[in-house]
């Protein structure tokens, strides 16, 4: 046996590639096999069609057999020598007398109405059978009970094959009726229920910010991760008593299915949705594929929670009984097919494509026309299950819970990120406690603010936006007088931008004494007329008087009037004793 990796690039398949180009291809997909086929296949995708899927398996199985001659070839050198393996045979004799005893009884309870009665039935007649077992016998008793379990999965198999028809009265390529509720719990983020037959799945949506994003610390660089599916199987959703514990190694392959499944319908975080979104899914009854239920509820509740999705996505299993040249391909498939069938192929998608793929079989390989055929059939029937979805909910909802918090992206100067923060962080935390938002700064100049109440997430961009804005040539401001120099004011027009208004441009008229005029904390309207090349700002009130006439001198000149507290040192001529020094002064 050997496995590959099929990823497409360009519109060719590759196999094996690197990690840098599978990232970006619509296909990630892996292939187990020997040299007669397909053993297992797992595989994540953009909406890739069921002929494109055939095709990358094919090569994967023509891939493979360069890998399954190499050890063989490895084998050989070796001279290994393998170990002789008896299989126990059943006593024939004994089978045909317990088969004779209970296939009828057994075929009646495996026609029950629910699962429960089958199950109970099924306890009865086994109970029955190991009565007439000595208790001492261990051997017998053991052989019994692995012959009761033979007889049934003879009986299933040839119900199918033979008579055409499932335990519970399906066609085969009949889906089991489909009932859908959505905003069920009033205090989530989003909700659903999903029943399909006795399956029934409870997914809810929390959304949160980048501080929710969970931190992956793999073999690569440390990296986050917005979009989080977590899958629960309580006991008590198969009928059985047992402790809650935490997902076991089926219920995180369940979960990890059902968020490749969705997750390339998510929306990207920078410009469309920036919410970190889990989705939990709680299994209250299961009888056969609660994963792909799971899909089903978790895209109804991404919906629900108002998650613009770019694509719905519904998900399907399908079953095989493959005996000789006899086969049956099962569409939604019940607990009792797949236990005692072949098969359990798991396909996601789209109307466009399959998103997700998984598949385990039970016999030594899967024939690829079979393979194939398999895939169409569920293209029908997930077309069907996307169908029921949008009846329940056609779209995702047009605004998100008002329980959900609301969140906006701004991005600053990457070198202004400091006065934003302040020293020891004063700043930011006056604007947090005046709005009590919650703030996001990154080093690249990116701040996600996040509140449940609108307003106060306007009001906290407001506050970070007038503290990084820049003054604008020729734009009007309105500022408050800050220091009063002989020479001017510096009027604060921006919380973190003063600017000089010079004495020469308060007014038209020539003013002696600025303080005349202007008084500190006065508010006032100015114009901004020059920034120089090291920022600093000039500012005019004088520009905003449509009486005004035009000046005639230029900036530099304006220094020059007939006032000696604005005259600058006359170097005309020989410099005079002391003058560099007091110049210097």
């Amino acid at each position: 046996m050997g496995a590959v990796k099929i990823g497409l690039i360009n519109d060719e398949f590759i196999v094996n590639p690197l990690q840098s180009l599978i990232e970006n291809s619509p296909l990630n997909m892996v292939v187990a096999a020997t040299e007669e086929g397909v053993v297992m296949l797992e595989a994540q995708s953009m909406e890739v069609s069921e002929e494109q899927i055939v095709q990358a398996v094919q090569l994967a199985k023509d891939a493979i057999q360069p890998i399954i001659q190499a050890q063989k070839d490895l084998f050989s050198r070796l001279n290994i020598q393998k170990r002789e393996f008896l299989v126990k045979e059943l006593d024939q004799e004994r089978f045909a007398q317990v088969e004779a005893q209970v296939s009828q009884s057994v075929m009646n309870a495996f026609l029950a109405d629910n699962q429960n009665s089958r199950r109970d039935k099924i306890k009865e007649i086994q109970e029955s059978v190991l009565s007439e077992v000595p208790e001492d016998d261990a051997d017998l008793l053991a052989e019994t009970k692995e012959i009761f379990y033979q007889v049934q999965k003879k009986q299933v198999r040839k119900f199918i094959l033979e008579d055409h028809k499932r335990p519970d009265g399906r066609a085969f390529d009949d889906i089991r009726p489909i009932t859908i509720e959505v905003g069920t719990l009033p205090r989530t983020h989003g909700s659903a229920i999903f029943t399909r037959g006795e399956t029934q799945c409870l997914a809810t949506v929390t959304l949160g910010t980048t501080e929710d994003t969970q931190r992956i610390d793999g073999l690569g660089e440390e990296r986050k991760k917005r979009f989080m599916l977590h899958y629960n199987f309580p006991p008590f959703s198969v009928g059985e008593v047992a402790f809650l514990r935490g997902p076991g190694r089926r219920e995180i392959g369940h979960g990890a299915l059902a968020e490749r499944a969705i997750a390339r319908s998510i929306p990207d975080d920078e410009a469309d949705f920036p919410y970190t979104i889990r989705i939990v899914s709680d299994i209250l009854e299961s009888n056969g594929s609660s994963s792909m239920a799971t899909v089903c509820g978790g895209v109804l509740s991404l919906m629900d929670a108002g998650v613009p999705l770019s694509k719905i996505v519904a998900g399907i299993a399908m079953g095989l009984v493959y005996e000789g040249d006899r086969h049956a391909i099962l569409t939604d498939i019940a607990g009792l097919e797949d236990h005692f069938g072949d098969m359990d192929l798991k396909i996601a998608g789209s109307e466009k494509g399959i998103t997700a793929i998984q598949m385990d079989l039970k016999i030594p390989h899967l024939p690829l026309d079979i393979f194939e055929e398999a895939l169409l059939k569920a293209k029908e029937a997930r077309l069907k299950v996307l169908g029921k979805m949008k009846e329940a909910l056609p779209a995702p909802r047009p605004e998100i819970s008002p329980f959900a918090p609301r969140i906006i992206s701004i991005y600053i100067d990457p070198s202004r990120v400091g006065e934003v923060i302040g020293p020891a962080g004063k700043i930011i935390k006056k604007i947090i406690a005046e709005t009590k938002a919650k703030i996001d700064i990154e080093e690249d100049g990116k701040i996600i603010i996040s509140s449940s109440d609108m307003e106060a997430v306007k009001t906290a961009e407001k506050m970070i936006r007038d503290i990084t804005a820049e003054a604008e040539v020729g734009k009007v401001y309105e500022g408050k007088v800050v220091r009063l120099e002989e020479y001017g004011a510096f009027i604060q027009i921006l919380p973190n931008v003063d600017g000089l208004l010079h004495i020469s441009e308060v007014s038209h008229e020539r003013i002696r004494n600025i303080r005349d005029v202007m008084k500190m904390g006065q508010v006032l309207e100015v114009k901004v007329i020059a920034i120089d090349e090291n920022n600093k700002v000039r500012l005019s009130k004088r520009a905003l008087d449509p009486n005004a006439p035009p000046r005639s001198d230029t900036r530099d000149n304006r220094y020059n009037r007939n006032d000696n507290r604005d005259r600058r040192p006359d170097r005309s001529g020989p410099p005079k004793k002391g003058q560099y020094q007091k110049d210097r002064y």
